[in-house]
């Protein structure tokens, strides 16, 4: 086998960190296609309590959709090799991301006060909580990998130029956001 044939195939292959990336987000999908379709099956009963979503979560979903776009520009100024605009926008992601959960614990609490309960009568909130709040597990996960990647950024460990590190938390990044936008709208037209 020729040499140029041998580099062609190992672009081609799937870096062993973006497949790990796929299968966790493929289980990680199913489990909330679990939980929502619980959540259908639950609402169909008598008794059933729906609520309206505090306007906090329009404000994290603002966030959260534009720290996606800091985080596209992050990868891109990564592959262009320009370490400190990465590092910027890294950075503004990492706040993004810090203030999405924030948003989400004041939404929580707000919920909270308006009597929308974890356990007791049956309704939409048995649910919410725990499928928004493991929604934001994920993203405090990401947030602490992003925290990683900036630091390490910063104390120049960024050495060599390998975008799957940078790729897999971009995908992974992108992948929180957009499962935050079908739950929001999951709750919106069910909730």
């Amino acid at each position: 086998m020729n040499a140029s044939i041998v580099s062609e195939q190992q672009h081609t292959r799937l870096h062993p960190h973006k497949f790990a990336l796929w299968v966790a987000i493929a289980s990680i999908l199913m489990m909330f296609i679990g939980f929502t379709s619980a959540f259908i099956v639950k609402s169909n009963q008598a008794g059933w309590r729906t609520f309206v979503l505090p306007n906090i979560f329009w404000t994290s979903t603002v966030l959260i959709l534009v720290s996606s776009l800091t985080m596209l520009m992050a990868v891109k100024a990564f592959k262009h090799r320009n370490m400190q605009q990465y590092r910027g926008l890294l950075g503004v992601t990492l706040l993004l991301g810090v203030a999405f959960v924030i948003c989400q614990v004041i939404g929580f609490n707000e919920l909270w006060d308006n009597n929308v309960r974890f356990k007791g009568a049956s309704g939409a909130g048995q649910f919410f909580y725990p499928i928004a709040g493991l929604h934001a597990v994920h993203v405090i996960g990401g947030v602490i990998a992003l925290l990683v990647m900036f630091f390490r950024s910063i104390a120049g460990k960024t050495k060599s130029y390998d975008a799957a590190p940078v790729e897999v938390m971009g995908t992974y990044w992108h992948f929180v956001d957009l499962l935050w936008l079908y739950l929001m709208i999951f709750f919106i037209i069910l909730g």
